[in-house]
């Protein structure tokens, strides 16, 4: 076993018996580097990675592979969900080496001050496909890099000053409300009109897109943005990137149609997705609900730790093959279905079809619920009795078979992001277990992941490695989490977490002189920079989401500093956003809460009559901030205790609406205040 063995990441204990002399990232094997003057191998990857998988099959248990890492490299291994500031700053250096965007694996060589000189994703044992050996590209780069040192210290020196440029960002002025059309516009040119999403194959979900045509499509009326977010939406729950049967989404589908996923499933894709299918489910889509709820069923069945919170993922393969947990062929499937189902779950999941998956059957709709109810004289309610008696049966046959591995890593940021979408399931679906749920689950990460004033970006139980420290990602993820929390379950201990978090931000993280967020927190390990990010990538960016919880709480406590920090960093990553709207949706949804703020709603009352009140404010203006505050209003910050403070009866409930910095008179029917709105 070699030194990965004590990890606290899955990923690095996968490869504790490969014959390569590995390190985890730290100070150990980069001192080497520097003594022996050996360059680094870095591989970056999850443990829910196929190709990952495939590399280290080939590569990495390969003992002449092995000899010639170990004779001409130190060998460093890294898990990109534990250290996605590594992850972050190598995967911009493999697009500026090479021009191309990069992936997982990740395979990086690195001089031995850490300065990246050549990148690359996956390479075969054997040269195939285009790509070369991977032991042939260890000894040539390792013999360039013997024979021309002036010309390796050259290139380092052009990549750092582009890193430099790409991170530290001028800045300019706030953009005008005219980026959102562009935006809108551009997504619109990008739309898949046949089949949803936007793009061709590889097809993701992308969430912060969705999210933005959301909030676009209730903010400001855009049926063209509800018609792309509804399309895109059906597409998916129908397509096998959702699991038929048990539940949960996929990382992404390989084909146009949302078909065929590349199966591992992911939090952090779940949580967002979950709250989008819950809008759509009080807008009367059946399909949307009955996702919701098959959705929380996996979350529940298959990804909560026995503390509450939510693992991180479950792998792709099983039994050494991709997609085997999840593949039928039509004899498993009808032996196990009463007739009546048969009919009508053969046809509905293209199991009368030809096989869609190396020779078997991946579930999908293939055709409409109400198609085959046609042709069987059933109307659509009786097809979709039928059907979910259909998936329990085979719910419970797939679970005898191997599983995939599960990566039980609890992620402060994933954690966040489900924790909203649960939440904004449990109230859409009027489902108070599911808040109880994502309050829980809000205590299990406090609990594992602060310590001692401060936030840590990965806990795993039986680990004796130390925890990574926190990520913007993080702290901003679990702000908008907690202020989501508040508007359900008000306490004085949420706000005081809420409060918290904020301030460790503005500490920690906030760049006083230019604006915005860097990526690590001013004490972090020393790196080759220090990251500012402000583009959505699978997960929407952690300055816009800091800009958003910021905005909403600085309001909220009528708290300056928190809005001017948003506003800071709207303006310096305006000329970003200005220049790529597409990829800063994040940061537009902040900048649109920026110059227009919603409606703020502050109830105070007894609790039953405050929550209809909650419930009828976002029933007219989905985008309100409501908060029910108790009657007393103790322990209040002095903000909010001066809006409690009019007289009012212990029965009755007092609404306070605020528009940005203005607050009106308070009003004491439900009625005023909805023409008030």
């Amino acid at each position: 076993m070699n030194r990965l063995a004590r990890a606290s990441s899955p990923y690095l204990q996968q490869h504790a018996d490969n014959p390569v002399d590995w390190y985890p990232w730290g100070e150990e094997a980069l001192l080497r580097a520097r003594a022996e003057g050996k360059p680094i191998l870095l591989s970056i990857g999850y443990s829910a990675c196929h190709w990952c998988h495939v590399m280290a099959h080939e590569s990495f248990e390969n003992p002449e592979t092995a000899r010639v890492m170990n004779e001409r490299y130190v060998n460093i291994k890294v898990d990109r969900e534990e250290r996605p500031d590594l992850d972050r700053i190598y995967q911009n250096a493999h697009m500026l080496l090479t021009r191309r965007n990069g992936g997982w694996p990740l395979t990086v060589i690195l001089t031995p001050d850490q300065v990246p000189f050549f990148a690359g994703t996956y390479f075969p044992v054997q040269a195939r496909h285009g790509l070369p050996a991977f032991i042939d590209v260890l000894n040539r780069v390792a013999e360039f890099l013997e024979e021309n040192p002036e010309d390796i210290a050259a290139q380092n020196a052009s990549l750092q000053e582009a890193m430099a440029r790409m991170y530290a960002p001028q800045g300019g002025s706030i953009p005008g409300p005219e980026v959102l059309d562009r935006a809108r516009g551009d997504l619109n040119r990008n739309f898949d009109a046949r089949h949803g999403g936007f793009g061709g194959a590889p097809k993701f979900p992308h969430p912060a897109t969705l999210e933005w045509l959301a909030w676009h499509g209730d903010r400001h009326g855009d049926a063209r943005a509800e018609e792309m977010l509804g399309q895109t939406l059906e597409a998916m729950a129908r397509g096998g990137i959702f699991d038929q049967v048990g539940g949960g989404f996929c990382r992404y589908s390989t084909d146009d149609r949302w078909m065929i996923p590349h199966f591992e499933k992911m939090l952090y894709d779940n949580g967002p997705l979950l709250g989008l299918y819950a809008r759509q489910a009080t807008r009367g889509d059946r399909r949307s609900r009955r996702v919701v709820r098959q959705t929380v069923g996996w979350l529940t069945r298959e990804m909560t730790d026995a503390s509450g919170a939510f693992y991180s993922s479950l792998d792709a393969d099983s039994e050494g093959e991709e997609g085997r947990f999840y593949v039928w062929t039509p004899e498993q499937v009808q032996a196990v279905l009463e007739p009546a189902e048969w009919e009508v779950a053969s046809r509905v999941w293209g199991l009368d079809g030809p096989a869609n998956f190396e020779g078997r059957w991946h579930l999908y709709e293939a055709l409409e619920p109400a198609a085959p109810g046609e042709s069987l004289g059933l109307g659509v309610e009786a097809v979709e009795a039928l059907l979910q008696s259909a998936r329990g049966k085979l719910l419970a046959l797939r679970e005898q078979r191997v599983r995939p591995h599960r990566d039980e890593k609890i992620l402060t940021s994933w954690n966040a992001l489900m924790i909203s979408g649960l939440i904004r399931a449990g109230e859409a679906l009027d489902q108070p277990e599911w808040l109880d749920r994502a309050e829980a689950a809000m205590r299990a990460v406090r609990r594992s992941l602060w310590r001692d004033g401060r936030l840590y970006a990965s806990f795993r139980e039986g680990a004796d490695t130390p925890m990574p420290r926190a990520y913007l990602d993080d702290h901003a993820s679990l702000l908008a989490a907690s202020l989501d929390l508040l508007r359900v379950r008000w306490s004085a201990e949420w706000l005081d977490w809420a409060q918290t978090l904020a301030e460790v931000l503005l500490r920690d993280f906030a760049d006083a002189g230019d604006g915005g967020f860097f990526y690590t927190a001013a004490d972090h390990e020393a790196l080759i920079q220090r990251p500012k990010v402000y583009a959505d990538d699978a997960m929407a960016s952690g300055n816009g989401v800091a800009a958003q919880a910021l905005l909403q709480l600085g309001y909220l406590l009528v708290e300056p500093r928190y809005i001017r920090a948003a506003e800071s960093t709207l303006a310096n990553g305006g000329p970003m956003v200005e220049e790529a709207p597409l990829g800063h949706m994040s940061l537009l949804q902040a900048l649109d809460l920026y110059r227009e703020p919603p409606p703020m709603v502050i109830l105070r009352g007894p609790e039953a009559a405050a929550h209809a009140w909650q419930r009828a404010v976002r029933e007219r203006d989905a985008q309100a901030w409501v908060f029910a505050l108790p009657s007393e209003g103790k322990g209040l910050p002095q903000a909010l205790a001066g809006k409690c403070g009019h007289p009012t009866r212990s029965d009755r409930v007092v609404a306070y609406l605020c528009r940005g910095t203005t607050c009106a008179p308070p009003e004491y029917t439900l009625e005023a205040l909805l023409e008030a709105l």
